[in-house]
């Protein structure tokens, strides 16, 4: 047996146990970097996620890796999986003969990039970050936005003052987009992150980001 048998068997085997133990779920793949869950779904099926195959430990805080139980076998990385029960997931990794390694979001996101008209030289008016000169290159991705584990202080250093808070956000890359240091994410509910780090991966981007307080 070759290691593509091998993977179909594993994956009928998880799509086996998942009409047993899984809820139904829906499977969508981005066709743009836009609103990618607003697409017709390619499958219904039923999913089961898990911390481990005995089901025999909660998840944590701080965690959002998953491994998926269901038949992998129409998925590529960077699909999503909804399900009215457990949430939104997006699949980070197939490695052959091992578990279908899936991140649960918790957010809904927009990416943003300053656009700024070059100068002649001179004065030429405010050249920073406002509403008017960005420009969103994704919108609508579900991802995984939780607590890092540091915090800036304010430049004023008040005795009163709170540290800006980090986090660590997960979600699927699409096509060629290339996220850098200072764009900027917002999510669905309101808050802003001005990206500090962001480290394209084999399960897709992984990005350090502070939140910006306005």
């Amino acid at each position: 047996m070759d290691a593509a048998k091998l993977r179909e068997k594993v994956y009928i085997g998880y799509g086996k146990a998942a009409k047993r133990i899984g809820y139904s779920a829906q499977q969508y793949r981005a066709a743009s970097a836009f609103n990618p869950l607003e697409t017709a779904s390619l499958q219904t099926l039923p999913a089961s996620f898990t911390t481990n195959f005995t089901y025999s430990a909660p998840n944590k805080y701080g965690q959002a890796t998953w491994l998926g139980v269901f038949d992998g076998r129409e998925f590529v990385p960077g699909d999503f999986l909804v399900s009215p029960e457990d949430g939104t997931f997006f699949v980070a990794a197939m490695q052959t003969a091992l578990p279908i390694y899936c991140v649960q979001t918790n957010r809904t996101i927009k990416v943003l990039r300053t656009s700024q008209a070059p100068g002649g030289g001179g004065v030429q008016g405010y050249g920073g970050t406002t509403a008017a000169n960005e420009v969103a290159i994704m919108s609508g991705w579900p991802a995984s936005i939780l607590q890092g584990t540091k915090g800036e202080k304010s430049p004023v250093n008040l005795p009163a003052d709170a540290k800006t808070p980090w986090y660590a956000i997960l979600f699927p890359a699409f096509g060629d987009i290339v996220l850098r240091t200072s764009d900027i994410i917002t999510d669905d509910i309101g808050r802003r992150y001005i990206i500090s780090s962001a480290e394209l991966t084999d399960m897709g981007w992984r990005i350090t980001a502070m939140q910006a307080l306005v």
